[in-house]
């Protein structure tokens, strides 16, 4: 584990209300016609670059790292996954973060994948937070996408199911499913109390400013605002994460790749990513210690400062 600088490097100025300029929002329709809100910046240099968000991200919560890159050179691709952001919603409830299969996304990121790289030239990479992290490692796995490099963040390689065990809350989602409540909201996502906005915040980051900014999104643009996930999501996620477990194609890949996490995580099982990164042949690993939350790149600088370099020190060797 690496300790952070005596002094806290600070991040340029940027404004995280404003979508940065030359950038281009549009659609792109996946092979059944869905529409999949897409944004592209930075003119590729250096590279073709695919970020993918997590569970109930929208693209706007990572417009800071996507300008950064943007500026070394990559011409970056960011999308919103079916069902959440502004790629619209798959249940009644708009606040309901639903999917059927997640087999689903790995179809949309199978088809997406060929057209971002008909986009430029290479070197191609992708990253993934969270679900992204999970969708982007259980794709290489099933030989799905290839990319020249890969970088998991924080990846959705187990849930942090505390108090309860995993096996009694898999149980639980499974169950809640075949009563028929699969579509209905796992658990409230209250938000009405500054102490309620402070619990959910140190989950995510220490950093209560960039925590302000993914609210302000949701407030200005209330079709991109989602709350918790269904029954089925959940159980959904048990499975494909156990199933990704089992997979022995994992040593078969051969993709270069960076994983970083955090000890103190609270959302995904850091020990699970331990034991990922270990059976990954071409994998490096680091994990932060109780300086940072869940979400890496969006804390404060001292760690997202840290983890930037880290990337780019990764890219610049494994993806030239």
């Amino acid at each position: 584990m690496r300790e952070m600088d005596s002094l806290t490097p600070v991040s340029p100025p940027f404004d995280r209300r404003a979508w940065p300029p030359g950038g281009r929002l549009d659609y792109w329709a996946a092979p059944d016609g869905w529409p999949l809100r897409r944004y592209r910046l930075g003119e590729g240099r250096r590279g073709q670059m695919l970020v993918m968000g997590g569970r109930g991200d929208s693209i706007e919560k990572y417009l800071e790292v996507i300008a950064h890159w943007a500026a070394r050179g990559w011409a970056v691709t960011s999308f919103d996954w079916r069902g959440q952001g502004g790629s619209g919603r798959l249940v009644d409830d708009p606040m309901t973060g639903h999917i059927a299969d997640f087999g689903q996304w790995i179809a949309d990121l199978a088809a997406l994948a060929p057209d971002w790289q008909a986009q430029g030239q290479g070197p191609y990479v992708m990253l993934g937070h969270s679900m992204g992290g999970h969708l982007l490692l259980r794709a290489l796995a099933e030989d799905a996408v290839s990319a020249d490099a890969a970088v998991l963040v924080a990846p959705m390689l187990g849930l942090n199911s505390a108090p309860l065990p995993t096996w009694a809350a898999r149980a639980i989602a499974t169950l809640m499913c075949r009563i028929g409540r699969g579509e209905r909201q796992a658990w409230s996502q209250k938000e009405t109390s500054e102490r309620q906005r402070r619990m959910r915040q140190r989950r995510l980051t220490h950093d209560p400013a960039r925590y302000a900014d993914e609210l302000w999104w949701r407030d200005q643009s209330r079709e991109i605002a989602l709350g918790p996930p269904s029954w089925n999501w959940v159980a959904q996620a048990f499975g494909s994460v156990a199933a990704l477990e089992r997979d022995e194609a994992l040593v078969a890949i051969r993709t270069p790749m960076l994983i970083l996490g955090a000890s103190a995580d609270r959302l995904v099982s850091p020990a699970a990513i331990r034991r990922f990164a270990a059976r990954l042949p071409h994998a490096q690993l680091h994990i932060y210690g109780r300086e940072s939350a869940h979400e890496i790149l969006r804390e404060l600088d001292g760690v997202r400062l840290d983890a930037l370099d880290q990337i780019d020190a990764f890219l610049d060797q494994a993806a030239r």
